[in-house]
């Protein structure tokens, strides 16, 4: 009997590098390797539509690593896909060369319908989706990518360039955040998110699927308070009840720095930018009338291995 194909795929987000090497047995992804790296690759020029040569090297150097990794795996093919920062980054060929060229990994920059596609169908094989409509909500460093779905049919879906990274910049200028701040951004996402608020109107969601690592650190914090160990690795669906979520938020949101990285089950990576994807997060659920939250431990990588399997 022959092995079952094994695929690597690199999501290159604006703040994290992901790597999966994984084959697909039965529907079902069985990760072989996974691993994610904080390169920061928008960290200092992603308002300014630039990457950085510093932060690109921190790149390449990943990109060398997680290929090195692949090919231990027996793995030649790489599939890379990149996203918001290096969407909006004016020199964006220029990168891809370089990358080529110290990598021999070419990448994909695709764009935020194509991203929100992925992420659909990634999501689709992690969570019980039904008839009913659902929210999905991919809170990456650049952009949040929404779709409204079922299990069937994909209604609606949109990427705004209103990532963490980008919210942090415009509005995290205290630590702990500021009154003002939050009314500030509250402004600004409904006037961003004025389109999703038609949509919601249409179609009425009243399921939100978190797709990100923010949902991740979130129901990680739930598990921990309520002394449960719970394995990211081998269930793909999780719920976080609305009365927890909502007092998660409000402990994050009290804290500076130093006290989030004490929080039970917080991820150092997330401590930064956890703020405002709270806050992103609880305005998406008190503005569109959301009225359940489920977590996915699937994304765009793993809608990228099925689109290649």
């Amino acid at each position: 009997m022959r092995n079952p194909q094994k695929i690597a795929v690199i999501d290159l987000g604006t703040n994290t590098f992901h790597l999966l090497i994984a084959t697909i047995e039965g529907g079902k992804i069985h990760p072989i390797h996974k691993e994610k790296i904080p390169v920061k690759i928008g960290e200092g020029g992603i308002e300014n539509g630039t990457i950085t040569e510093t932060a690109l090297n921190r790149g390449i150097e990943t990109l060398s690593y997680f290929k090195s990794i692949a090919e231990d795996h027996g793995v030649s093919k790489v599939w890379a896909t990149a996203t918001s920062a290096f969407r909006s980054a004016k020199n964006q060929n220029e990168l891809k060369e370089a990358i080529l060229l110290k990598t021999g990994i070419e990448i994909d920059i695709i764009d935020g319908d194509e991203e929100a596609q992925l992420i659909y169908e990634g999501v689709k094989h992690a969570v019980h989706l039904t008839e009913e409509r659902h929210l999905i909500m991919d809170i990456g460093g650049g952009s949040v990518e929404f779709i409204i779905c079922n299990n069937e049919t994909v209604f609606w879906k949109q990427s705004y360039e209103i990532g963490g990274q980008r919210l942090m910049n415009k509005f995290h200028q205290h630590d702990p955040i500021h009154k003002s701040d939050i009314n500030a951004l509250q402004e600004y996402l409904t006037d961003q998110l004025s389109s999703l608020k038609k949509a919601c109107e249409e179609f009425s969601p009243k399921t939100l699927v978190g797709a990100s690592g923010s949902f991740d650190t979130l129901c990680e914090i739930y598990y921990k308070k309520h002394n449960v160990t719970i394995d990211l690795e081998k269930r793909t669906e999780y719920e976080l009840p609305f009365e927890v979520f909502h007092d998660i938020v409000k402990e994050i949101v009290a804290k500076d720095l130093n006290d989030r990285l004490h929080i039970p089950g917080m991820i150092e990576m997330r401590a930064n930018m956890i703020v405002v994807a709270c806050l992103l997060i609880e305005f998406v659920i008190d503005t569109y009338g959301i009225q359940k939250i489920t977590s996915s431990t699937y994304a765009l990588k793993e809608g990228l291995i099925f689109r290649k399997a």
